[in-house]
């Protein structure tokens, strides 16, 4: 076979996808004798195995050719692009920098601005602007749409704007990634502008701006959007958009919109779809449904590592610990490898039902058995696991030991356990530590005061006291919102001017009555000791968790389940009160808080009271 067959038959594999087809042509090139030394067959293969996912065949290529031309780093820089690798792409660039003296052209420029986008690495992705400004290849306008990408992704859409107008070619590339960055950021005016002047729309620049706006936290907008698409008849040729949505739906817990969209997905014919189907699993699980996420999930016949995570993450999240760990096993089992999101939450299922050898290992295994490096959040869970189940020593060690500088929330977490175990002189020694470093949350404060409080190292108590009354003015206040299906009502900490705040004072007095005849006596020990009994019985009657369920109480269906999604931790006290109202009323609540979720349910909680 000619060189120039083989050469052609290799560019029709890339196009084609077909890797085992390449395989037996490079098979055929080194069997022949053909000439591997030189730059052109070695660069051509590298491209194949990149663009047909065969990233270990293509660096093994690259790193026994004797000779490296422009055009061979191009082609291995692009291959760890395409394997979504961007930090080895940027450092072997520096690597050919330092080592080879290499000037990137035109083709690495783009590759390593399409890493730095991937990554949003603004600093080095201004040094290659500045080396492309002053570069022979400056007026090049794939460059340029990278550069447009790059700036739109790092949150600076007026920057890529600017470059923008520099391309003389302006397709529909460039055009996409300048209106995603401005959605991104929440430009709606201007969003609507340039997608006036767009000449080129497709269904990929609609779902670029739908998910630049899901991304960036502008949901209700995407919403709208998509509305006027489907108004307009544009037809949803792709499914990416709508697992978008799906996203959307579940950063705000919006059940009922999920399943809108679930339901969409159907009609359309797109649930054979992995990702949408990942996306509905976690959607459910963040909209506190597990057993409609369970069922997502038993209908994909082909399910890769996403699916498991999400599904393992969310039996976690719902105090299903057991089913976590079970489903960790057949996962394995199935040859798949678990990422370190799975671990994440393996670990953090363990923190929750307090099973310390087992979460142990699961740290180790994913060292030594899957090559992973633990990341701040994995240390914080491992750390949690020992301090929840009265290891203090253990996870105070793991907070000092870490490669990472521990937060606030690590030590408050710890604090929190010394303050439940009673260990009064470990408590001492992090909230001192906590005081040095300046806590920034009012949680922590109170955490510290009533340790303080505790030890009687009374003279601790007003710093701590000063800290908090200058978070006063900063702080997100507590607050809970109850989905009720087609509406939702959000209730603030000690809001007392809700239109229905005499029907809902009613009813909590009813409710406490019968607690109290239960034996409930209000648990004041998370609020500042100095207060009259009286004072702090009355703060946790009004916290927002409590309203925000009688609301739902008497706005809802009589049988139907209580839905609150909170934006703090749910308080000891708050948490006893809605095991004895579940009871009660004989309703399902289930809270969705900063940590967990839980499920009120027949007088229990699902996390057992392990939070």
């Amino acid at each position: 076979m000619h060189h120039s067959q083989i050469l052609h038959q290799l560019k029709q594999c890339i196009k084609l996808q077909f890797p085992i087809q390449g395989k037996k042509l490079h098979a055929h090139v080194i069997k022949s004798g053909l000439d591997l030394h030189g730059p052109f067959y070695p660069n051509t293969l590298i491209n194949m195995y990149a663009k047909c996912g065969h990233l270990q065949d293509a660096v093994q290529l690259f790193d026994e050719m004797p000779e490296r031309d422009l055009a061979s780093w191009a082609s291995i820089l692009t291959a760890y692009n395409q394997a979504n690798l961007p930090k080895h792409t940027l450092l072997l660039f520096s690597k050919m920098f330092s080592l080879h003296g290499f000037q990137p052209d035109h083709f690495i420029l783009a590759s390593l601005v399409k890493a730095c986008a991937s990554l949003a690495a603004l600093r080095s992705g201004l040094q290659l602007h500045t080396q492309f400004i002053v570069s022979s290849f400056s007026d090049d306008d794939v460059v340029k749409s990278s550069l447009v990408d790059f700036y739109a992704k790092c949150g600076l859409p007026d920057k890529a704007s600017s470059v923008f107008e520099s391309i003389v070619s302006k397709n529909v590339v460039s055009w996409t990634s300048l209106i995603y960055g401005y959605a991104k950021m929440g430009r709606k005016s201007k969003v609507v502008e340039l997608l006036h002047d767009m000449p080129c729309k497709n269904m990929h620049s609609w779902t670029a701006v739908i998910s630049g706006f899901v991304q960036g936290g502008h949901c209700v907008d995407s919403f709208r959007l998509f509305n006027e698409l489907r108004r307009d008849g544009v037809a949803i040729e792709e499914p990416f958009v709508l697992s978008s949505l799906i996203v959307g739906s579940a950063s705000l817990a919006m059940l009922e919109l999920g399943k809108q969209f679930h339901l969409l997905v159907i009609g359309l014919g797109y649930e054979s779809s992995v990702y949408v189907s990942n996306a509905l699993i976690d959607m459910y699980a963040k909209c506190s449904d597990i057993s409609s996420a369970e069922k997502t999930f038993g209908s994909i016949k082909t399910r890769d590592i996403v699916s498991w995570t999400s599904i393992i993450v969310g039996m976690a999240q719902h105090g299903q610990a057991k089913e976590a760990l079970s489903l960790y096993d057949e996962m394995t089992s199935a040859g798949l490898k678990p990422n370190e999101v799975t671990f994440t939450g393996l670990i953090y299922a363990c923190s929750h039902v307090g099973l310390v050898e087992k979460g142990r290992n699961l740290f180790k295994s994913m060292v030594t058995d899957y090559g992973l490096k633990p990341s701040l959040q994995h240390y914080t869970c491992l750390a949690d696991l020992y301090s929840r189940s009265g290891h203090l020593e253990e996870a105070e060690n793991i907070l000092k030991s870490m490669p990472f500088k521990p937060d606030e929330a690590a030590w408050a977490s710890l604090l929190s356990s010394c303050s439940q175990g009673g260990k009064e002189k470990t408590g001492v020694r992090i909230a001192n530590h906590l005081l040095q470093l300046g806590p920034q949350e009012p949680s922590t404060c109170i955490l510290m005061s009533n340790i303080y409080a505790r030890a009687a190292m009374w003279e601790n108590v007003p710093k701590v006291r000063k800290l908090l009354a200058n978070m006063e003015t900063k702080k997100n206040p507590g607050y809970s919102c109850v989905d009720l299906g087609k509406e939702n009502e959000i209730f603030y900490a000690g809001e007392t001017t809700h239109p229905m705040k005499d029907e809902i004072f009613r009813l909590l007095k009813e409710l406490d009555r019968e607690m109290q005849k239960r034996g409930y006596v209000p648990n004041v020990s998370l609020v500042l000791h100095d207060m009259e009994q009286q004072e702090k019985e009355r703060q946790l009657f009004w916290h927002s968790e409590r309203v925000a369920v009688a609301y739902g109480l008497l706005k809802s269906a009589p049988g139907t389940c209580i839905r609150i999604i909170k934006n703090l931790r749910v308080c000891g006290d708050c948490h006893t009160v809605l095991k004895l109202i579940c009871s009660i009323v004989s309703r399902e609540i289930v809270v969705r808080d900063a940590t967990r979720f839980h499920h009120f349910k027949d007088g229990a909680c699902s996390c057992g009271d392990f939070w």
